[in-house]
């Protein structure tokens, strides 16, 4: 795979797009309505292109000021393993380092193996000190 044909977009994905991609990539699907209004909050994103179609993307949400999370980091399968996903998140770092304040607290969920990626970029276990928890609201 050549990465001659690769673009990247700095802008929130369509609905269409996110949903597609979280679907193909693994990642827990979201309904239309949520979609809708979860990337509303998007602080910053990146979408990776081949040719004209979208196969990669991040996002960086938060509060704009305090607290600040990595999601939806999402390289399509046949895409992956040829630094896609090492691509977005040094665009998402590079946004970090020069916007956000001296005293942000960015965080994300790893899961897998793709804790190797997030520590190349200075992301930390936050274990033993704490521990990331979350609630899942199923209806």
């Amino acid at each position: 795979m050549s990465l001659s044909n690769i673009s990247i977009l700095y802008e929130v994905p369509s609905v269409k797009t996110y949903r597609r991609l979280r679907s193909l990539a693994g990642l827990s699907p979201k309904s239309e309505k949520a979609a809708r209004a979860g990337l509303k909050g998007t602080i910053f994103a990146v979408q990776i292109a081949h040719k004209n179609d979208v196969v990669g993307m991040g996002r960086l949400i938060g509060d704009g000021g305090c607290h600040f999370q990595v999601v939806d980091i999402a390289v399509l399968p046949q895409f992956q393993g040829i630094g896609l996903g090492k691509k977005i998140m040094n665009e998402i770092v590079f946004y970090i380092n020069h916007n956000l304040p001296d005293t942000a607290y960015v965080s994300l969920i790893a899961d897998g193996s793709a804790r190797k990626l997030y520590e190349e970029f200075g992301f930390r276990p936050t274990a033993p000190a704490s521990v990331g928890m979350y609630l899942r609201v199923e209806k």
